[in-house]
């Protein structure tokens, strides 16, 4: 698995207000690219925006993606799971000719 630890933030160096963020767009996102570090943008005194670095948020995205995965496969084993005797009685009536139905599957 894919795993990239994003570094900290330096309060003094990486939040920033959005009126230097609009004029100085392209030097943040180089300092962005070479710190590695999110960057935070406030409005008004309040925290409005992160910026990170295309890396990070495809990292977000894959973390979004195997948690997903992993609570419909949790959700999945709670509503259909058959015994290993169920599960072997279906495999050899299977061997032997047509399929029967699960009563609990449909």
């Amino acid at each position: 698995m894919r795993t990239r630890q994003t570094k900290k933030i330096v309060v003094f160096e990486d939040i920033i207000p959005i009126g230097q963020f609009k004029t100085h767009a392209s030097e943040v996102v180089r300092r962005l690219q070479k710190s590695g570090r999110p960057m935070i943008i406030v409005q008004n005194g309040h925290p409005s925006a992160v910026v990170v670095t295309t890396a990070d948020f495809d990292e977000l995205g894959y973390r979004e993606f195997v948690r997903a995965k992993i609570a419909a496969g949790i959700a999945s084993a709670k509503k259909k799971t058959h015994s290993v005797a169920v599960v072997r009685a279906r495999l050899k009536a299977k061997a032997r000719g047509p399929t029967q139905r699960c009563e609990r599957c449909g």
